[in-house]
């Protein structure tokens, strides 16, 4: 591949040249030459610049991805770590709030927060003091670490308010997900 200017290699990847020069200023990336004082960037370059991309894309902030690209081994992937522990964190709280709204979706009632005895149940619970890790623990969940915290399960078996609700209105318990890490991605729970 030759070498392709600026203004090229932004439109390659969907970006504005400004943002290549960004990239630039940060340290991410060094365009292979300059003519005519125009950047010029190889394929080594444009990787750099559509790994940034992507992992910008996927939420991963500029100092881990800087880090992966330039540091020692052992520097980037305690970086890498920590980025992972934060995309954990973030997974639990998100999973957490999908359990919820899903619930509150698939509750009867027309206001679950004032009328499900579940949800006011978990509310009250909170008000008394409880944290969210012990309302998880209550329910059979934890707050694993790498995974997300699953308050309120949900499952497949059947379909409906009455299947997922199980006996006596509450929603059926499902075993607490192993790190997806090692399993691969699963689909969402319904």
């Amino acid at each position: 591949m030759e070498l392709v200017p600026i203004g090229e290699a932004a439109r390659r990847l969907g970006l504005n040249p400004s943002a290549l020069r960004y990239y630039e200023e940060r340290g991410l990336v060094e365009p292979a030459t300059r003519r005519h004082g125009r950047r010029m960037y190889g394929p080594d370059q444009l990787r750099r610049l559509a790994f940034v991309q992507a992992m910008q894309q996927l939420g991963v902030g500029l100092e881990a991805v800087s880090a992966m690209l330039d540091e020692p081994g052992g520097r980037w992937r305690a970086v890498v770590r920590d980025q992972m522990a934060a995309f954990d964190h973030l997974i639990a709280r998100a999973t957490l709030a999908r359990d919820l709204l899903g619930h509150a979706l698939d509750c009867s009632a027309d206001h679950p927060v004032r009328e499900c005895p579940y949800l006011v149940g978990i509310l009250d619970r909170r008000l008394a003091g409880a944290t969210l890790a012990e309302l998880a623990a209550a329910h059979g969940r934890v707050f694993p670490e790498g995974g997300g915290p699953h308050l309120i399960p949900r499952t497949s078996a059947g379909s409906g308010r009455a299947a997922r609700r199980g006996a006596g209105g509450t929603p059926p318990v499902r075993p607490a997900p192993t790190s997806t890490r090692a399993a691969g991605p699963q689909a969402p729970p319904r």
